[in-house]
């Protein structure tokens, strides 16, 4: 660790560490990263974890929220190395008989997979869509007053609603099952209010910016992020597990891109009681059972969009989706789960041998669950592809326990950083005036657990790198 004394430190090298250490970093500051891996990028990694040659992404895998964000997408990372890979299809929908709805990013396409609710998508998202610019930054942001209150009214109206009542306006098994598919990304029960919330943000995004990946895997994304902030003058330290503050060099701000759980453990001493009792209040989500597969060649998907498509929803219908996250949220496992599905290879050549692929996929499980979910996942893919099971080469499993032990902020297997529904949705991970301030004076939070939650888009190491720039600082942006 350097003895020199530093501006801010940050603990965690994760999109929202890395988004806040360069947002302190272009105001002239003295900016140091302290990962505990020997590599940086949290959620943004990847690696052979199967055979040579093949390069899986070890969490997160597709970026509509990366190339969405406010922040990121004015960065120069392109200049870094960062090059994002638009799947034709951005993500498809296969229903039982051959079928499937289709998320293109021009909303024609889109609509056109939608049977009876075609001209319905077209009219209801068009004007979202085009309100995307004037509110995205609203939406990942803490609550607060928007910059755009009517359109921000207007989406969030739709998107405070429950999956379940929201999908009763569509007439259409594709429609309803487009939106399930979305919706499964709150890793909550359809009935939870803002479950819709989620549906919404990833439509609009798609047709904004894409649902892209990154050529050469997750991990370039991280790459690029650190090779901007260590251009900056920003210097990053790895291998180092932080236990207690006293390993830290001198700083004014202490930053944690970590869970509740790792915050108290490090700085439980600095807090108040009340606001460690609202930590430890906290509740994580739903957890995950993923596989990541060599195969010998494309998955031979039935419906020609899924064999097109970056991102593939695997589930049939609204409601065959809507019971399987049910049984999750009752602490049950779905012998028909929701998967989600990546296949990164056939839009980047670069992540497989030629003439081989890699392929990312992962069910929902309960928090903390060690069951092998491999035989439901693989009948799911089957389901739809039949023949997949003939291409495997090998596979990697990953339970919630690994995941766990992989990156420590997963608690339980919950990458979303905590249950993102409505009481938790703006007040993550505690009810305060600002959500990224713990009770003592120069530390803050900016992970997954703070607002806007999961995904890949620094908002919240944004907002916490701007509150401490006022606060400590006195600089305002």
């Amino acid at each position: 660790m350097p003895n020199t004394d530093f501006d801010a430190v940050i603990i965690g090298s994760g999109p929202n560490g890395l988004a806040a250490a360069i947002l302190l970093q272009q105001q002239g500051l003295k900016v140091l990263i302290v990962e505990g891996k020997n590599h940086i990028g949290g959620g943004m990694r990847s690696a052979e974890l199967t055979l040579p040659g093949f390069i899986h992404d070890i969490c997160s895998a597709v970026h509509p929220m990366a190339a969405a964000s406010p922040f990121l997408r004015n960065l120069p990372l392109a200049d870094y190395g960062l090059h994002y890979i638009d799947p034709t299809v951005l993500a498809a929908h296969p229903l039982d008989g051959g079928t499937a709805a289709a998320l293109y990013k021009d909303i024609t396409q889109t609509a056109e997979t939608l049977n009876i609710d075609k001209q319905y998508y077209a009219d209801f998202v068009e004007p979202l869509v085009a309100s995307w610019p004037d509110i995205v930054q609203d939406i990942l942001s803490p609550l607060g007053f928007p910059k755009h209150p009517r359109k921000y009214l207007r989406f969030g109206l739709q998107a405070a609603l429950p999956a379940s009542l929201f999908s009763k306006r569509f007439k259409g098994k594709e429609l309803k099952a487009l939106f399930a598919g979305m919706a499964a990304h709150s890793l909550l029960d359809f009935n939870q209010l803002t479950t819709s919330a989620i549906a919404l943000v990833l439509t609009m995004a798609g047709h904004h910016s894409g649902w892209p990946i990154v050529r050469g895997g997750s991990q370039q994304l991280a790459q690029s992020m650190a090779a901007y902030f260590c251009a900056l003058g920003g210097k990053i330290e790895t291998g180092i597990w932080i236990k207690s503050l006293e390993q830290l060099p001198k700083t004014r701000a202490i930053f944690f891109d970590t869970s509740p759980k790792q915050l108290l453990e490090i700085a439980g001493h600095r807090l108040t009681p009340l606001y460690k009792k609202q930590l430890n209040r906290y509740r994580y989500g739903a957890g995950l059972f993923k596989i990541d597969w060599a195969l010998d060649g494309p998955v031979p998907f039935i419906a020609e969009s899924c064999r097109q498509a970056g991102t593939v929803h695997i589930g049939n219908t609204f409601e065959e989706i809507a019971h399987a996250e049910k049984l999750v949220s009752q602490g049950k496992h779905a012998e028909k789960p929701f998967v989600l599905f990546a296949q990164q290879s056939l839009f980047d050549p670069s992540r497989a041998p030629i003439g081989k692929q890699v392929a990312w996929g992962y069910c929902h499980v309960p928090n903390g669950s060690t069951r092998d979910m491999s035989e439901q996942i693989e009948s799911q893919i089957e389901r739809y592809a039949p023949g997949f099971r003939d291409l495997i080469l090998a596979r990697s499993l990953t339970n919630t326990e690994d995941l766990e032990n992989y990156n420590p902020n997963y608690i339980g297997g919950d990458v979303n950083g905590g249950a993102l529904d409505l009481r938790q949705l703006f007040t993550r991970p505690a009810l305060r005036f600002s959500p990224y301030r713990t009770s003592a004076k120069g530390l803050y939070i900016c992970s997954a657990s703070t607002p806007p939650g999961g995904g890949v888009h620094g908002m919240g190491g944004f907002h916490a790198a701007k509150c401490a720039l006022k606060d400590i600082f006195h600089i305002a942006l």
